[in-house]
């Protein structure tokens, strides 16, 4: 604990301080717009001139700072908007003036891609300081728009409907925007009083200007916001809209001779509903009946050799909308989370495994029946969500050696619910709220290593004070999981809890259990602004029995976490700096018997210089790294201690090329092991409408104490480490073509291989020695042999095999590519056009990773998918 003591006295000197170097006392007035309803008149017409006498119902407001890069500075150009509404809508106006109009950067992208020239409007409608919606519109024409949650959070995935249009004059440009007041929520109040912020981005200084100013190193954005005002008799619209969708699919493929699930093609032709329904003005249903999520772009390629599973982010449009209200994270260190939405529609649990069986046809994922969610904001600072799914039980067809065919079920009819509530208080700066959710499967005899049930619940909270410069956070989760005596020694047995671990002596298997229970939770405190300085201390904890991968995510159990930040930012330019981040953190990890596990210190810094280009670097001190999950079930291993360093520079991103490059390299002592990445890119825009890149990527990762393979040796464990060599290269190429901002091609392909060889096999002599030497003890030549399959070991040198692992050589080879065209006919309203080829596959080892390729890609045949789908937005 020695080493806390420097970066708990340098915490608590930064946090009762009143703010050093460029902290400011500046006191910044809340700005406020006076919108005007048009009453018995003709709206205004959205053609980007704005020049109908209705708009002269209000007046200009302007004096827009900057929030980049001189904060508070007035802009280079200056911006100048109008509100006005009526029973339906609500219309902005802006002018964005520019000396140099040639010069405004007219950038065409997919929707959310924010390219070029922009501006901006929010609208906090609940007036919450906490959510807002964000309208954002490229001088293209191009349309973004984002739901902003708990102050700071943007999700891009929110797509409502709104009607723009932009024009470029002598002065600059302009836009008008409509917004239906149906894709917002607000209360019922006669006089209402919205959250209000217009930003606007200047694209040939990166220049970034607001409406309303902020204090430097401000603790959050919607907190932020200025006031609209003059909003009389709104009526809150009730959302209803219906988005059928229809679907035609083609998979061709390598046929496979005497397969008869692999003929070389599949057809399908599928449909499918979405709904939106506004139960009150504030509260909405969304509805999906057999969904399709086949124009989803495919997750990257990856291997990990750790045995752990992989997070992916969620991609399907269903799930990611109003994800953050279910968000439930379980600490910043770690990717655990209550809700994993990937769970709903994963992959059959279930593989067939059976010397009687020839071929196997497995679907890939669970058939989603149907999904409700329930989510929104009331006028009283109640945030709700509630979501559940059905997913359909699923066959494989097999084929036996005697011919016969049979169905064999690999996944439970399952049903998913997840429900949060959070409630404001303390004029906002306090929040408290619960999250429960359950997975019930109907288990039948063959699927009972599964849970039959599983709950989790938990309660966070955050309270801000002294103008939420100050912070104090925190979460705790109970979880159970229920089931036959296989599944819950099943799941005591597996990576995550590791309840069998050789040296543990808090932890035993108990094969008569039905069911388990454990306990999580993460408490920070911390300063969120004030001054150059913030920073925080925390300590988060999850109990051997926790277990959330039904319908969360928990990579590990049996941890405790303490960690400590502390952060330096650059309020204002300097000479040679736009920008300056410095970051210092400080970690240990230990178990729940006591075990002093980890410990590590990091030094990140990020640059922008005033000519806008770009450099991070870090260096990163590991002296202790002890892995109680590296054997598998076996004592815990240490490996030596590691040093990292990095560094990443990148060009100016508003030149039609840019590059950038950059490596991370770490070393631990003896050689135990060591990493090297080297990341290359390149941007090009040679046209408004078309931009391509490709960033390739190069990885080496030799380690002398490898996991290969546990066996038995006389009665006693024998856990088998190797030396490998693993080579690793995957390239990312991206082609996007905008017709217009409604109509798009993008283009991208991953190619990925990997390869790993293995040599000076050895078996763990003590796993937790400081000195490497005495750590593992070598195989002599005369103990080790090869055969065709894997290696002999006689220990003992006596003539006779004492055990056998097979070789763990491995070359994976993996290309992902898709082509889409996108087309928004009416707004709302999409066709997408795919074609999709992929090749998965394992190549001799022996072979370089270009010849793997060339082996597996180039000349194999692809697999293809070409589809077409449609869908309509009716609004009602």
């Amino acid at each position: 604990m020695r080493c806390l003591i420097p970066l708990i006295c340098l915490f608590l000197i930064i946090t009762t301080t009143k703010g050093i170097a460029q902290s400011s006392k500046k006191e910044i007035p809340k700005r406020s717009y006076t919108t005007k309803r048009i009453e018995n008149a003709n709206p205004p017409e959205i053609d980007g001139y704005i020049n109908e006498p209705i708009w002269d119902l209000v007046p200009y407001t302007t004096n827009y700072t900057q929030l980049q890069p001189d904060i508070g500075a007035p802009p280079t150009e200056q911006t100048k908007m109008k509100i006005i509404y009526d029973a339906s809508y609500i219309y902005v106006a802006f002018v964005c003036l520019d000396q140099d109009p040639d010069g405004i950067e007219k950038r065409l992208s997919r929707r959310d891609g924010f390219a070029g020239d922009w501006v901006e409007i929010s609208f906090d409608s609940y007036n919450d300081d906490r959510t807002a919606f964000s309208f954002t519109l490229t001088a293209a024409g191009v349309k973004a728009d984002e739901f902003i949650s708990n102050n700071t959070r943007f999700d891009e995935t929110w797509n409502p409907i709104w009607y723009t249009k932009t024009r470029i004059d002598d002065f600059g440009w302009t836009a008008e925007i409509k917004i239906p007041l149906s894709q917002l929520r607000f209360n019922n109040d006669k006089d209402q009083v919205w959250g209000l912020q217009s930003k606007r981005f200047y694209f040939r200084n990166r220049e970034r200007s607001l409406w309303q100013e902020i204090v430097p190193n401000a603790p959050g954005y919607v907190s932020e916001f200025g006031e609209l005002r003059g909003l009389n008799d709104l009526t809150p619209q009730k959302q209803l809209e219906i988005q059928p969708y229809v679907v035609t699919q083609l998979d061709t493929y390598e046929s496979q001779a005497g397969n008869p699930y692999r003929d070389g093609s599949d057809a399908r032709l599928n449909a499918g509903l979405d709904a939106k329904i506004g139960i009150t003005n504030d509260l909405t249903l969304d509805l999906t009946l057999n969904p399709d999520f086949g124009q989803v772009e495919a997750d990257p390629a990856a291997i990990a050799l750790d045995g752990f599973q992989i997070f992916f982010k969620e991609q399907r449009p269903f799930f990611v909308a109003n994800s953050n209200i279910f968000d439930y994270d379980l600490d910043d260190q770690t990717s655990d989370n209550l809700f994993y939405s990937r769970r709903i529609g994963r992959s059959p649990q279930r593989s067939v495994r059976d010397p009687e069986v020839v071929y196997t046809d497995s679907p890939q994922n669970s058939t989603i029946l149907g999904a409700a969610k329930f989510s929104g904001k009331t006028k009283n600072g109640w945030t709700l969500g509630l979501l559940e799914s059905l997913t359909d039980k699923e066959f494989a067809n097999i084929l036996r050696t005697d011919n016969t065919e049979q169905e064999v079920l690999v996944e439970p009819l399952t049903n998913y619910i997840i429900g949060r509530a959070q409630k404001d208080f303390n004029d906002r700066n306090s929040y408290i709220g619960v999250i429960a959710t359950a997975t019930n499967r109907k288990l039948e005899p063959q699927l009972e290593f599964l849970h039959r049930d599983a709950f989790t619940g938990g309660i966070d909270f955050k309270h801000n004070w002294n103008a939420r410069k100050y912070y104090i956070e925190g979460n705790t989760i109970i979880s159970n999981v229920q089931g036959n005596e296989e599944a819950i020694t099943r799941t005591q047995r597996s990576l995550t809890h590791l309840f069998d671990r050789a040296d543990a002596t808090h932890l035993s298997i108990d094969t008569t259990r039905t069911s388990l229970t454990g306990t999580g939770g993460n408490l920070e405190i911390g300063k969120a602004s004030g001054g150059n300085f913030t920073g925080s201390l925390g300590t988060s904890w999850k109990s051997p029995e926790l277990e959330l991968n039904d319908v969360g995510f928990l990579r590990q159990a049996d941890l405790i976490t303490q960690y400590a930040n502390l952060q330096y930012t650059l309020l204002n330019p300097t000479q040679t700096f736009r920008n300056i981040n410095v970051e210092l953190e400080q970690q240990s990890v230990f178990d729940f018997e006591g075990n002093y596990n980890r410990i590590q210190y990091n030094l990140e810094s990020f640059l922008r210089f005033n000519n806008t280009w770009e450099a991070s670097f870090g260096i990163n001190h590991k002296p202790r790294i002890i892995s109680n999950t590296e054997l598998r079930g076996g004592p815990r291993l240490r490996f030596n201690q590691e040093n990292v360093h990095f560094l990443f520079i990148n060009s100016d991103t508003r030149k039609k090329i840019t590059y950038g490059a950059g490596y991370v390299f770490s070393q631990a002592t003896q050689n135990n092991f060591s990493y090297f990445r080297l990341e290359a890119g390149l941007e090009y825009q040679p046209l408004d409408a078309l931009s391509l890149s490709f960033f390739p990527e190069y990885e080496l990762s030799p380690n002398k104490t490898q996991y290969v393979s546990t066996t038995n040796y006389n009665g006693t464990k024998r856990y088998i480490l190797g030396n490998i060599d693993q080579k690793t290269l995957s390239a990312t190429l991206r082609l996007n073509y905008s017709v217009n901002p409604n109509l798009s091609i993008q283009y991208y392909a991953q190619p990925f291989v990997s390869k790993g060889e293995y040599t000076n096999f050895n078996r763990i002599n003590n796993s937790t020695a400081k000195d490497l030497n005495n750590r593992i003890t070598l195989f002599a030549p005369n103990q080790i042999s090869e055969t065709e399959t894997g290696y002999e070991i006689d220990e003992n040198v006596d003539g006779t095999t004492d055990y056998r692992f097979s070789n763990p050589d491995f070359s994976v080879v993996q290309l992902r590519t898709n082509l889409v065209v996108r087309w928004e006919y009416v707004p709302g309203s999409e066709l997408f056009f795919v074609w999709s080829q992929g090749a998965n596959g394992n190549n001799d080892p022996d072979n370089t990773l270009f010849n793997a390729l060339d082996n597996q890609v180039i000349q194999k045949q692809l697999n293809n998918t070409f589809l077409i789908k449609a869908t309509y937005r009716f609004l009602l």
